[in-house]
C-alpha cells in the first residue's frame, strides 16, 4: 500500500492479543456523572455515553458510588479490612495453651500414681502417704 492510499484509508489497525480491562479514575467518573446529570434533553445522556465509550451500567454504578460517598474523596484500599489484634486475645491464647500443658502434666502424674498402685498391689507392699525420711 502506498503512502497516499494509507493516508486515505487510515492507519493500520493493530489487534492486541489479550484485551486489558479499562480503569477509570475517580476524577473521570465524577466528570461523567456531573455531565450526565446536567443533560436534560432526550438522548443527550446516550450521546454522552457513546462519545465517551462508556456503558449505561457504568453510569449507574458510578451514581450509586457517588451516593455512598466513594467518589468524594481519596480512593479506598481494596481487599479485606486489616484486623487490629486485641492484646486480650493474645493473653487468652497464652492462658489456654498453659492450661492445656498443665492438664496434660496432671494426667501423666495420675497415670503414674495408678501404675505405682498396680505395682504395689502385685508386689504386696503397702503404699504410704507419708514420704520416707
Amino acid at each position: 500500500m502506498s503512502a497516499s492510499e494509507q493516508a486515505v484509508v487510515g492507519p493500520a489497525i493493530e489487534v492486541v492479543a489479550k484485551a486489558t480491562r479499562r480503569r477509570f479514575t475517580v476524577e473521570y467518573k465524577r466528570k461523567i456523572v456531573r455531565e450526565a446529570d446536567a443533560r436534560r434533553t432526550p438522548g443527550a445522556i446516550g450521546a454522552l455515553l457513546r462519545r465517551e465509550g462508556v456503558y449505561s451500567s457504568h453510569l449507574t454504578t458510578w451514581r450509586a458510588a457517588r451516593e455512598r460517598g466513594e467518589l468524594a474523596g481519596a480512593p479506598t484500599k481494596r481487599g479485606p479490612v486489616r484486623r487490629v489484634a486485641d492484646p486480650r486475645d493474645k493473653r487468652i491464647t497464652e492462658l489456654e495453651r498453659e492450661r492445656t500443658r498443665w492438664q496434660k502434666r496432671a494426667e501423666r502424674a495420675e497415670a503414674l500414681v495408678a501404675l505405682q498402685k498396680q505395682v504395689a498391689a502385685l508386689l504386696g507392699t503397702p503404699l504410704t502417704d507419708e514420704p520416707s525420711s
